[in-house]
């Protein structure tokens, strides 16, 4: 029986790995680099300090997808995070992704 679950365990471990260097891979093609870095503070904040600040909250994913399409201004310094052009799809894996660091 063990037998049968090892292969269900990699599979599933793959998969999820895959899924989020998929999302960095996507973040990483954003302009989002020019001003984030995962780790640490750089023109923005750490995506690791976005994942802590939005994680608990209820409606944290759309606010980071809010964030990632229609740009902030004041939430983290005087500088103002401008609008990226993504899709819909694109921001909610971003937000997933930023969520996931947490």
């Amino acid at each position: 029986m063990k037998f049968y679950l090892l292969p269900l365990v990699a599979a599933a471990a793959l998969t999820a790995a895959h899924s989020a260097s998929a999302a960095e891979e996507l973040f990483q093609s954003k302009v989002c680099v020019a001003c984030h870095t995962v780790d640490t503070k750089l023109v923005g904040p750490a995506m690791k300090e976005v994942a802590a600040k939005y994680g608990e909250q209820a409606d944290g994913k759309e606010h980071i997808m809010a964030s990632i399409q229609n740009g902030s201004s004041g939430i983290w310094g005087p500088i103002p995070m401008p609008p990226n052009q993504v899709t819909e799809e694109e921001a909610g894996k971003l937000a997933d992704w930023i969520l996931s660091l947490n």
